[in-house]
């Protein structure tokens, strides 16, 4: 299961683990991801995304419809007709 965000598009970074004594290894930064269900009152549908904790806190501020409408402005190809 990949681990991406449907509307932001957010994906997993490398970095590295520096420990006390500065020696550096290879590690990955994965974003909080949640699989949550919406309704779009507008089409009258529920949809299921799997999301970053952060794009829900901008839900939750603009509204899931309008959120979509300005995420696919951006040119979010995000597979659900609105």
């Amino acid at each position: 299961m990949s681990k991406v965000c449907q509307v932001t598009g957010k994906r997993p970074i490398s970095g590295n683990n520096v420990s006390h004594s500065n020696a550096k290894t290879k590690r990955r930064f994965v974003p909080n991801l949640q699989k949550k269900r919406f309704y779009i009152p507008e089409t009258d549908e529920w949809v299921t995304l799997k999301l970053t904790t952060s794009a829900m806190r901008s839900i939750n501020k603009l509204g899931i419809h309008e959120y979509l409408k300005k995420m696919e402005r951006k040119g979010a190809k995000l597979g659900i007709k609105l």
